[in-house]
């Protein structure tokens, strides 16, 4: 066989890293270089990825696997032993060489590095780490770095990975212990679950030892996230959001990414053969919004699913399916409601709520006030009071949720 040329193997690797979704750079902290000749920044084609940060900036990732050769045979992964797809595999250096090559030229921002497992956990923990180190130490990087860690992997290599890395991550899989089990026998929850928390432990320390000296190392300063695959097991939306919740609890966790999973080639006779909705991924991410920063709470997200199926439905978004199932809270008067009401309010945002919060103190607020914040004023209009506008009776009859519900186009994954 042809040895590959380093473009080649980007080609390969760039593609398959694409299943990851778990690539935001949110958290990220800004780095000053030894002498003041630092390559690149995190203020700031092939292979690269964009994420957002919190403050809407779009960032550029080098987003690459070294390595999409493993030795598991985890059924809803492309890059499984037993796949038929071509194999490629990055040297330490050649990523290196890559990342820095790719700032240079001003395309990205930093590097996201996963792997499959080769040789050993140890060994591929080992060349990640060396990628890490050699940005940092040998060329004075100073841009943003996640690196996917491994489970299985001794802890003394994840604490190097987490002195070198803005953030760390370990993918939970599958939703639930039973599917894990069910599709990807060679890997244990309980495994990832004690990797994570020793991570979390790491990152409080740190975080703890910097109080007091402050040149104390960092440790992922940008936190840990996990991802979750949807749709290749029999979990619900409602197993999916009560799981996120527990992960968020027990670990502290920046992030839990969701993947809709994606039929592959010479698949195993025991997944689904049609991938499911995309908006169904959309629609969990939305109900990640609503415990991360509307202040509900799992058991709330979960009473916005169907109780017969466990399922969110794909028409509205929870947060308004929610309110259809609640509506003797509503409405809600928008001059006198505290936050936590006001954020209950469909089609009201975050920063519409805290711009209707801050403008309701000089005068009263009109029906017109309140559009002025939002992307349409039809699905607020029947939940809310202003100072011109009180709405009939919330009907209990299902004719509201037309009304109200805009309509749905099925997306198409990696459109």
């Amino acid at each position: 066989m042809a040895q590959l040329d380093v473009q080649q193997k980007l080609a390969i690797l760039a593609d398959a890293a694409k299943y990851d979704a778990s690539c935001a750079s949110s958290g990220s902290v800004k780095r000053t270089s030894r002498d003041g000749k630092g390559v690149g920044s995190t203020d700031g084609g092939m292979g690269i990825c964009h994420a957002y940060a919190p403050d809407g900036r779009c960032i550029s990732l080098l987003k690459i696997l070294l390595t999409n050769s493993c030795i598991f045979d985890c059924h809803y992964c492309i890059n499984r032993k037993s796949s038929n797809v071509r194999r490629a595999r990055f040297t330490a250096q050649e990523v290196v060489n890559l990342t820095l090559s790719f700032y240079k030229r001003n395309y990205i921002e930093g590097l996201f590095l996963s792997s499959g497992i080769i040789g050993s956990s140890n060994y591929t923990m080992e060349q990640m780490v060396e990628v890490a180190r050699s940005l940092r130490e040998d060329h004075n990087f100073r841009g943003y770095i996640h690196l996917k860690t491994i489970p299985d992997a001794d802890p003394a290599l994840v604490e190097q990975a987490g002195l070198h890395a803005d953030r760390l991550s370990i993918n939970v899989e599958l939703p639930t212990v039973s599917g894990l089990k069910r599709l990807a026998p060679e890997k244990s929850a309980v495994r990832i679950e004690d990797a994570m928390a020793e991570t979390r432990t790491s990152i409080i320390d740190a975080t703890d030892a910097r109080k007091k000296f402050k040149s104390a190392p960092r440790f992922a300063p940008a936190g840990q996230s996990t991802q979750m695959i949807v749709g290749a097991d029999a979990a619900t939306d409602g197993d999916i959001v009560m799981r996120a919740s527990s992960l968020y609890n027990s670990f502290d966790l920046r992030r839990v990414y969701y993947s809709a999973f994606s039929p592959i080639p010479d698949a195993s006779t025991v997944l689904p053969l049609q991938r499911p909705p995309l908006m169904r991924e959309h629609r969990l991410y939305q109900s990640d919004w609503l415990m991360r920063f509307y202040g509900y709470t799992s058991k709330e997200v979960v009473a916005a699913a169907d109780e017969t199926t466990g399922m969110l439905p794909l028409d509205i978004d929870p947060k308004l399916a929610w309110a259809l199932k609640h509506r003797a809270i509503f409405p809600v008067d928008v001059n006198r409601a505290p936050r936590e009401r006001l954020l209950r309010v469909p089609g009201l945002g975050v920063k519409a709520v805290n711009s209707i919060l801050a403008a309701r103190r000089w005068r009263r607020l009109h029906l017109a006030d309140v559009a002025r914040l939002t992307v349409s004023i039809t699905k607020l209009r029947p939940f809310l009071i202003a100072e011109d506008w009180r709405p009939v009776a919330l009907s209990d009859k299902a004719e509201l949720r037309p009304i109200v519900a805009p309509k749905v186009k099925q997306l198409e994954l990696f459109a």
